[in-house]
């Protein structure tokens, strides 16, 4: 039997070192676009051969399939966004981009796919690699800041996890080398001293929230959004932080029916709370748009971990609103890129008349705006209403007045600050039209929200019925 699995590894390799030594753009995006339609077919493929394990260390679960889905989706208009945003970039900038782009793409596929700690941390750590080199991209001098406390900060945070899944492994392993597969662990934290279990998921989540951009890592993303390219950003904000939760949520089924179960409930909580304070707190003071989005992110994740802490309807919830936000966040990521060709700025004070300059562009904004704060029609409202309706069925009316009382200020520092781009005029300049963008190109954004409004009012069965085998192990 042919081992697809094995082959898209070969091939992918085979075409980002291709593109690193190819010199013509036209003949890049031909090899680009063919690894798009290659990782389509790829995740066509394990849909297909679903619950099946490759290589011993790749086991296509419904997770991790669901995950991948959303990656190649977003590959497909996140290459297309780059290609815009670098039609100008000289020769040598652009296949690097891209063949990091690729790489990045393949670790994060791979990292999905993972069946052991050992294959996530080996992909997390390559997720890193190459998308330093894409945050770097503009070769600034901010851009290095940003690029080294990444590299730097993530390399730590990895390090940290993979500590305490090992002391974990060698607590229930008497000396011998432990099996550190999603399979055999819920096995090995059944034996294991509960204090040994806790340290060990402290340090998992600790270590995982560089990559989910959870409180208190959450900084080392916020700082790679401002000065990476806005595809890039789009990425870094959805499929890279999809990676993170997965690695968290992998190990919260893993310990779920041992005795640490409501210890590991409350640090969820307690760090998705801490992510909501810190977001709202900075959101009300920002000035950059890109900057923006990004504590919006944390904020998102914040809600992911609140949902999958007091658990019931809210593991569904942390599913749900994980893939939409994926959808929504791009979207928004796409347009701040083409509101920097428009207004020649990311900068909220000089920054305004969107409306006019770009109809099309104000337009996705606004729908954008609708998604991202959880009004409906947006499908992000679902998922917000199912985790408040799990807080009020297990009576946590704290949580839930805290909650609810910092989305408030979400959403009025996001809508205070896009209403101002679209309707206002710039604080500290003269309104005027950088750059002529097509409006063809927000034809993605509009298909995404589509998207998320269409789940608001249908989830169809399959769909339910593959979020449910996700979270089917996990306690009631």
């Amino acid at each position: 039997m042919i081992n697809i699995l094995l082959i898209f590894f070969i091939l992918s390799f085979v075409t980002g070192l291709s593109v690193a030594f190819i010199r013509s753009k036209v003949v890049i995006r031909m090899l680009v676009m063919l690894f798009a339609a290659m990782h389509v077919a790829f995740t066509g493929w394990c849909w297909i051969h679903r619950g099946e394990t490759f290589l011993d260390y790749f086991t296509l679960d419904p997770a991790g399939i669901t995950l991948l889905s959303v990656l190649s989706l977003l590959t497909i208009t996140t290459i297309y966004h780059g290609f815009i945003y670098l039609k100008n970039e000289q020769l040598k900038r652009y296949a690097i981009y891209h063949v990091a782009l690729i790489a990045l793409i393949v670790a994060m596929s791979g990292a999905y796919l993972a069946n052991s700690m050992t294959m996530v941390w080996i992909f997390v750590e390559a997720t890193t690699l190459a998308v330093s080199a894409l945050i770097y991209h503009d070769r600034s001098a901010i851009a290095l800041e940003a690029t080294w406390k990444y590299v730097f900060v993530c390399s730590v945070g990895i390090a940290l996890a993979y500590i305490g899944i090992l002391f974990l492994g060698f607590t229930v392993s008497n000396g011998t080398s432990p099996d550190l597969s999603f399979t055999t662990l819920p096995a090995m934290a059944a034996k294991a001293n509960p204090l040994f279990l806790k340290i060990a998921f402290v340090f998992v989540i600790v270590g995982y929230s560089t990559k989910m951009g959870l409180f208190p890592m959450h900084t080392v993303t916020v700082d790679a959004h401002t000065v990476a390219p806005p595809p890039v950003s789009a990425f870094i904000s959805t499929t890279l932080m999809n990676v993170g939760f997965l690695a968290i949520f992998r190990i919260y089924s893993a310990f779920a029916n041992t005795t640490i179960f409501s210890f590991m409930n409350h640090v969820l909580i307690l760090s998705g709370m801490l992510s909501l304070l810190v977001a709202s707190g900075y959101m009300l003071k920002a000035k950059h748009n890109k900057r923006m989005l990004a504590y919006s992110s944390l904020e998102n994740m914040g809600i992911v971990a609140i949902a999958l802490g007091v658990g019931g309807i809210g593991y569904y919830a942390a599913i749900l609103h994980i893939i939409l936000h994926s959808f929504t966040k791009a979207g928004l990521f796409y347009q701040m890129g083409q509101s920097y060709k428009i207004m020649g700025t990311y900068e909220l004070d000089n920054s305004g008349g969107y409306l006019k300059l770009y109809p099309a562009g104000a337009a996705v904004l606004l729908l954008g705006l609708i998604c991202i704060t959880a009004i409906p029609p947006s499908g992000m409202f679902i998922s917000e209403f199912m985790m408040f309706k799990a807080m009020a069925i297990n009576g946590e009316y704290f949580y839930l007045i805290l909650t609810a009382l910092f989305l408030t200020f979400v959403a009025y520092a996001l809508f205070t600050r896009v209403l101002h781009i679209v309707y206002s005029q710039p604080r500290d300049k003269k309104m005027y039209l950088h750059e002529r963008v097509n409006p063809v190109q927000t034809i993605s954004q509009f298909v995404l929200f589509g998207l998320v409004i269409f789940l608001c009012f249908v989830q169809p069965a399959p769909f339910k019925e593959l979020i449910e085998s996700i979270i089917g192990g996990l306690p009631k």
